[in-house]
């Protein structure tokens, strides 16, 4: 297993940010390999179950871990394959904007796979 943080910065309002993250319907709007979330709700919540729909219709089935709305942070797992993968997400303050971090703990190759997406994601997401 590997341990990869990933972080990026830029003007959009942490609220905007942790809006961005909070709303699935929201997820395919800065999220490049995502195409849509298949779930019973709209809005994560600690427990809520699904998949994430990407390029050409594959399914990643995931869990979500917590949720704490007050702190902006976010935990989920995915699974699908040899992949059994747990992402860390929060969202911060910062001068002009806010910044965001993700941190995958995976199997090696999927981590370094999935960095470059992860890493453009998360430039989007930050932007106003």
């Amino acid at each position: 297993m590997m341990r990869l943080r990933l972080t990026a910065g830029g003007d959009a309002a942490p609220d905007v940010v942790w809006e961005r993250y909070r709303d699935l319907r929201l997820w395919s709007t800065w999220s490049p390999q995502v195409r849509g979330v298949d779930a019973p709700a709209d809005v994560l919540s600690t427990g809520l179950c699904g998949s994430v729909v990407g390029p050409v219709g594959a399914r990643v089935p995931f869990e979500v871990l917590d949720v704490q709305d007050a702190a902006m942070t976010w935990r989920w797992r995915v699974r699908v394959g040899f992949v059994d993968a747990v992402l860390d997400h929060a969202v911060h303050a910062a001068p002009g904007g806010s910044s965001t971090e993700l941190v995958v703990t995976a199997p090696s190759v999927f981590a370094l796979a999935y960095a470059p997406l992860a890493r453009l994601a998360l430039h989007r997401l930050v932007r106003a």
